[in-house]
């Protein structure tokens, strides 16, 4: 038992230093200005990854190809970048106003630009989590590319390639959807390729493809074969650069503060900017559903629960139902502040609860005192860009000569989290946050608690959790080592303890804000990264997510609004 415990504790502190790896080489990487992920500069990069073998990249260091971590990967990339052999990553430097369209991942918020057929530029404005989350992604599917070379390239000399390549570039080349026959051909002949059966194949080669292309699963692979091939062949190294604005404006919060200026000027033009502040950072459904969703939705759904409702909200489709209760938020008090012009893609509501008609609202009990209180929802912010947002947010506000403080009473954060001990949809209660790699903790006072959620049928675990570089960075022994450990970590997430660093500046050292303000965190288990089959590569929640999301909620309102 002793040597066992001996062992998992050596592999997590080779894995916690394999991310420190990770973490220096690309600070120095971007320093640097470019690099070439798969030659020497990138090798230090990739012996990393290779060691640290996080859990979402699956199988990235066995001979086959690892076909969940790359579905996972590619919705989070621009498609066609696998066609590319230059990626820039640059920040927001016009590209806007150019003729270039924007393409944006189905799974992350960023604009990226096709220059021509060899090159992608991807904005980065939301700092330095948005470069760790790209380039451990490229890495990744750069690794899987040369896989697909070494099965199918049979000799460098003579250019000689297996007959399943030759038949897949064939099929590729044709550029036109593939009949019923044609496609299982192809995907016999991809089968061989990826050293992976032809029904593990079937089952995920919908999830690439779109509408434009059903067939992009066969496109991916075969272009990222392609290039690694060139590389060996022809020496036509992939290459990441990064540019010169990039690097100058890293760090300096130029977004966030453009992004809270916008905020604020719309709380003076409303003549808010007196009143009582609560920020909420969740998603942007979630708090206008609980306030209107049922009294507008009542008639409609006659009989039916709160959270039948709220599930009827979350289903594709539902775009009649939702346009209902946002025209009774707009009606009631909510200001929508679309992001228009910061580049930080997250998009903001204000409300204000003095327009609320109560009756017709679900708190019909709200005691919001003679000062109606402000509520500011704010959609997720990603890794540092916790930090950089909250803490311009939080500053003072100078228009003309005037500076006004913000009366911030409290600040609540809701969101999705991965979790070490239960399931799906599980709720989970912070009581301090842990900065994977320094071991940072902010340690706070949540005004939520896990006996507020009990008796609905929800597990909820309360504890501390850690906030890591990046969830496609995690791996099964580290994280059993924060579990098991006198940590007792219950979840990782990526933005706690930016967003809790940025709270105690504030309130303690800057005394921009109160003192005193109140914190509340809470998340729900998007998935288990200690369960095989349970990672975020897995898929999404579904409904399962919905119960969790509302409960929070509800809790935070209930709070603001003095409901008991």
């Amino acid at each position: 038992m002793k040597e066992t415990k001996n062992i998992s504790r050596s592999r997590a502190q080779e894995s916690s230093a394999a991310i420190e790896k990770l973490y220096i080489t690309m600070r120095h990487l971007f320093n640097r200005g470019f690099y070439k992920p798969m030659g020497v500069s990138g090798e230090t990069l990739r012996e990393a990854l290779l060691q640290l073998r996080p859990e979402i990249y699956g199988t990235i260091a066995e001979e086959k190809v690892e076909l969940s971590g790359l579905l996972y990967v590619i919705e989070r990339l621009p498609v066609g970048i696998e066609e590319c052999r230059f990626i820039n990553l640059t920040s927001d430097e016009g590209y806007s106003k150019s003729h270039f369209t924007p393409i944006v991942p189905p799974k992350r918020k960023r604009n990226c630009y096709r220059i021509d057929d060899e090159q992608m530029n991807v904005e980065i404005t939301r700092g330095r989590s948005d470069i760790y989350d790209i380039l451990t992604h490229l890495t990744f599917i750069f690794i899987e590319s040369h896989k697909i070379k070494d099965r199918v390239l049979l000799d460098e000399n003579t250019k000689e390639f297996t007959r399943d390549w030759e038949k897949l570039a064939e099929i590729v080349k044709q550029e036109e959807t593939l009949p019923l026959i044609e496609r299982e051909i192809a995907i016999s002949h991809a089968s061989n390729i990826l050293g992976r059966s032809f029904e593990e194949i079937l089952d995920i080669y919908e999830g690439f493809g779109n509408k434009e292309n059903p067939d992009r699963f066969l496109h991916v692979v075969y272009w990222l074969g392609k290039l690694a091939i060139e590389e060996v062949i022809f020496n036509n190294k992939r290459t990441i650069t990064f540019s010169p604005i990039l690097r100058e404006r890293l760090g300096h919060h130029i977004h966030g503060e453009i992004w809270a200026n916008n905020i604020k000027e719309v709380l003076r033009q409303n003549e808010l900017l007196d009143r009582p502040i609560h920020v909420i950072s969740a998603n942007m459904h979630s708090v206008m559903n609980s306030i209107f969703a049922t009294h507008t939705l009542k008639t409609k759904f006659k009989d039916k629960s709160d959270f039948f409702i709220f599930e009827e909200l979350s289903k594709p489709g539902a775009n009649d139902v939702r346009d209902k209760v946002e025209e009774a938020a707009l009606k009631y008090g909510m200001i929508s502040v679309p992001d228009a012009a910061s580049g930080t893609n997250i998009d903001v509501q204000v409300f204000d609860t003095a327009k609320i008609d109560w009756a017709k609202s679900a708190f019909p009990n709200a005691k919001i005192g003679q000062q109606p209180p402000v509520i500011i929802v704010m959609d997720y912010a990603f890794g540092e860009q916790a930090y950089e947002t909250i803490d311009e947010l939080l500053k003072p506000y100078k228009f003309e000569k005037n500076k006004y403080f913000l009366n911030v009473e409290s600040v609540s954060i809701m969101g999705k989290a991965g979790i070490l001990e239960g399931g799906k949809g599980d709720i989970m209660i912070p009581s301090a946050h842990i900065n994977e790699g320094t071991g940072d903790n902010y340690p706070f006072e949540n005004e939520l608690t896990a006996e507020m959620f009990e008796g609905n049928d929800i597990p909820v675990y309360a504890g501390p959790m850690v906030s890591v570089l990046g969830t496609s960075l995690q791996n099964k022994d580290l994280l059993k080592f924060f579990h098991e450990s006198t940590w007792g970590v219950i979840g990782l997430e990526m933005e706690g303890s930016y967003y809790q660093k940025a709270i105690q500046s504030a309130s303690k050292i800057r005394k921009s804000i109160n003192p005193d303000v109140k914190v509340r965190y809470a998340y729900y288990a998007s998935d288990n990264p200690l369960e095989t089959g349970s990672t975020l590569a897995s898929g999404g929640l579904g409904t399962t997510g919905v119960k969790p999301t509302y409960l929070i909620t509800i809790k935070i309102l209930e709070q603001i609004f003095n409901v008991k």
